[in-house]
């Protein structure tokens, strides 16, 4: 019971949070600054913190900070027992300190650290089922005062309306993970993926698919390797006419001059030793729908005459046969060469290259649009949470920052390895720095060269500078002689030596 009269303000105060509360799941973070900053306004404080335990390594962090020095708190955090707010978890009992300096459980380090003082702190325990889940503290009374009963009071009804918002967002967040897993593994049963763009580089790439999926011209897909041509391909068919048609995928990379020439027109028995039947090949069993030519740029010459055909008159002829076969296809292709230069080298005919050329689209790498790397990163972390059973929930703003901060020169693609690696390394609810093993820069830390000879460690630095300066220039060798200052022959002859892999 109250000691004093309830105060209408803040009667209707907490009528207007319990009803955030019953109506906003998907944004925990803003309810629950939400009930921190009313918590902080009727108690009269300087500060507030809320800090979620974590039960895994018994630490507290600091998941909302408010006042002068709020941004600096939330870089710290807790052992249970620690503090006012560890001794709180610890003994799952509110407590009110009304001079810090004449208590032995205050913990002073924050402060100092921060150069914010403090002389008061109210501290309240979150509880779920009667368990601690966090802490909700006060900080210093407005004008000197001392923090009462009443204040104690109010605190620890914001502090389980704060743990009703958290288990109900859990549980939220719970639901539409089912539900996101169950919609991925739909479409992904179906051979196509989940293509996430919040970038407006991104979205503005997605309104030129949806004005060229119903054309029937061809589309050549430019961008470095693992910016995600392929999911791009998928949505020129899927937003096409050709949508409930077959979709084929062929990597031309993937396989030498002759198997390439039977997966690709297919063969007749006895067109070649192992060729004791007819087999379709991808173009035939694409027919009425579109075929998917990834790394068009390593298709051997002699095929290029065949690819030519294909796309002016939609007729071939498989290996061994003479028979034309006639096909309806939409051809889509992609590359991360340099396509042009290719052409100028006589490695890629001209002619095939203006039929493919029809709608050029450029994937831009992950380092230029940083807005879709938290979206990625949160995509891929459900993802690897569903597959690993592990209760991951999310990244710390430390994590975000380094994300942000990193050049990807692997692009999408590595930033999905990355996630995989810290959702399985990460022990707390939350993926921090430590936790994120980014692969350039770790090529360059001091580690990485300890126990080498000097040779050895200056041919290792030239391979990693040589690997890093052509994924800038999208593995043109040309443009990365120029950028090294070097003759593009002896650029050639250091990849080879030095066996530098793309």
């Amino acid at each position: 019971m109250f000691q004093t009269q309830i105060d209408a303000g803040r009667f209707d105060t907490f009528i207007e949070i319990n009803a955030l509360i019953n109506s906003d799941y998907s944004n925990p973070r803003a309810v629950l600054q939400r009930i921190l900053e009313s918590a902080m306004r009727l108690t009269e404080g300087e500060a507030s913190s809320l800090l979620i335990l974590d039960t895994a390594n018994d630490k507290l962090y600091f998941e909302i900070a408010l006042g002068p020095k709020g941004a600096d708190v939330q870089k710290f955090t807790l052992n249970i027992g620690e503090g006012i707010a560890g001794w709180v978890a610890e003994n799952n009992r509110s407590l009110i300190v009304n001079d810090v300096d004449d208590d032995p459980r205050y913990f002073s380090q924050i402060s100092k650290q921060v150069g914010f003082l403090t002389t008061s702190i109210l501290a309240v325990p979150m509880r779920m089922k009667d368990r601690c889940v966090g802490v909700i503290e006060i900080i210093n009374k407005v004008d000197g005062k001392k923090f009462d009963d009443q204040d104690l009071q109010w605190l620890e009804i914001f502090a389980n309306q704060a743990a009703m918002a958290i288990q109900n967002a859990r549980s939220f967040q719970k639901v539409r993970d089912e539900i996101g897993v169950l919609q991925d593994q739909v479409t992904s049963e179906k051979g196509y993926h989940t293509l996430v763009a919040e970038s407006p580089i991104m979205k503005e790439r997605l309104a030129v698919v949806q004005k060229i999926a119903e054309t029937e011209s061809s589309v050549l897909i430019l961008g470095e390797s693992g910016v995600g041509k392929e999911l791009f391909a998928e949505q020129l068919h899927l937003r096409s006419l050709r949508r409930d048609k077959p979709f084929m995928r062929v990597n031309c990379a993937a396989l030498p001059e002759g198997l390439l020439e039977s997966e690709l027109f297919g063969h007749v028995k006895g067109a070649f030793t192992d060729a004791v039947s007819d087999r379709h090949g991808r173009f035939e069993r694409a027919d009425g729908g579109t075929i998917f030519l990834d790394e068009i740029g390593e298709i051997p010459l002699p095929l290029q005459a065949k690819m030519l055909r294909v796309i002016q008159h939609k007729t071939f002829e498989p290996v061994g046969s003479a028979e034309p076969v006639h096909v309806d296809v939409r051809i889509i292709a992609a590359t991360n060469k340099d396509i042009e230069q290719a052409v100028a080298e006589g490695t890629f005919r001209r002619d095939l290259y203006y039929r493919l050329n029809v709608l050029p689209l450029h994937v831009p790498p992950l380092r230029r649009r940083p807005e879709d790397i938290p979206a990625l990163a949160d995509f891929f972390l459900k993802k690897s949470r569903s597959e690993t059973k592990k209760t991951v929930r999310g990244f710390t703003p430390e994590a975000i920052e380094e994300l942000l901060s990193y050049p990807w020169p692997g692009n999408v693609r590595e930033l999905e390895n990355a996630v995989e690696r810290a959702v399985v390394i990460c022990r707390d609810e939350y993926i921090r720095p430590d936790d994120l093993v980014l692969h350039s820069r770790a090529r360059m830390s001091d580690r990485y060269y300890a126990g080498k000879s000097l040779k050895d460690s200056v041919n290792l630095f030239k391979k990693n500078f040589i690997r890093a300066t052509l994924e800038q220039t999208n593995w043109n060798q040309t443009a990365a002689a120029r950028s090294l200052d070097i003759q593009r022959t002896y650029l050639s002859r250091l990849i080879k030596e030095l066996k530098v892999e793309h």
